[in-house]
């Protein structure tokens, strides 16, 4: 099975972006696992599925795939990749655009600039919706971690994320404390890991141990997630700079009745076929 693609990425996330409607396309989780492969196949943190819409009032509708081929519900560097997607492809002439994920729907906006905002939707605390095991909701939780406690916010963006405040990005233990944490048994279908830096009440670094991936240049639903347990605490303002190693996003909430917004670029790297069989 030959299929068209087009690499993308979002301040280093990468992706492997594959149009649904115009040529069929049914990958198994194998399949995904070589196309996201960096040696064998394309290479990718995540592939994207472009599908038509199957709801009312959704101009598309995407499915996200991680490199180890599971599926997951919401990715937001991958949502502005989407966006300039299926505008370069001429899917689409408008500059708003309705989409609906596994995570629920996401408005995104193309800016004059060239940038995407998305709309994130609301962040959900309650913890059964995350999911996370809790006997009730807090704005912050203990969790026993290779014998050390560690407090941390958890919330979902349309997918699951645990965020922990840390002194240094730098020499924050993402690999080891982020990958006990991910597969920790709290998390019942396992989270994303955030480590937050705070720098000032707008300005903040983030590293995040992406589940299924491990840590990636950027996450934004991450940057999102980080924002929101920030606020919810009381440490950030409403509007925030979250430097990744990949990049910055601005990233706005005006608390719990409103959406979360994403802004941040999204780039086209180069187009091709692969061989799927």
């Amino acid at each position: 099975m030959l299929v068209n693609f087009t690499k993308m990425h979002g301040l280093g996330n990468d992706f492997v972006v594959i149009d649904a409607t115009r040529q069929d396309v049914t990958l198994s989780s194998g399949q995904v696992r070589f196309i996201a492969d960096r040696h064998f196949g394309v290479g990718c943190d995540q592939l994207l599925l472009v599908e038509k819409p199957d709801s009312d009032g959704a101009d598309f509708r995407y499915r996200i795939f991680n490199a180890d081929g599971g599926e997951v519900e919401q990715c937001g560097n991958g949502a502005r990749c989407f966006a300039v997607f299926v505008r370069d492809q001429g899917l689409t002439t408008s500059d708003m655009i309705t989409v609906d994920t596994r995570g629920g729907r996401i408005i995104l906006q193309i800016e004059q600039d060239g940038q995407v905002t998305v709309d994130m939707g609301r962040p959900v605390f309650i913890p059964e919706k995350i999911p996370f095991l809790a006997e009730n909701q807090q704005d912050s939780y203990q969790l026993l971690v290779n014998g050390h406690e560690y407090a941390i916010g958890v919330v979902s963006m349309g997918n699951p994320h645990a965020v922990l405040l840390v002194d240094d990005v730098d020499t924050a233990d993402v690999d080891i404390t982020g990958a006990a944490i991910e597969s920790h048994e709290r998390f019942p279908q396992h989270v994303n890991v955030g480590f937050m830096q705070i720098q000032a009440r707008d300005d903040i670094h983030l590293r995040v141990f992406e589940r299924g991936v491990g840590e990636t240049l950027a996450c934004g639903t991450g940057a999102c997630a980080a924002v929101a347990t920030g606020i919810r605490q009381g440490l950030l303002d409403d509007r925030v700079a979250v430097h990744l190693p990949g990049g910055t996003l601005q990233i706005s909430w005006q608390g719990e009745s409103q959406p979360l917004y994403m802004t941040g670029p999204a780039t086209t790297v180069f187009k091709g076929t692969i061989n799927c069989e």
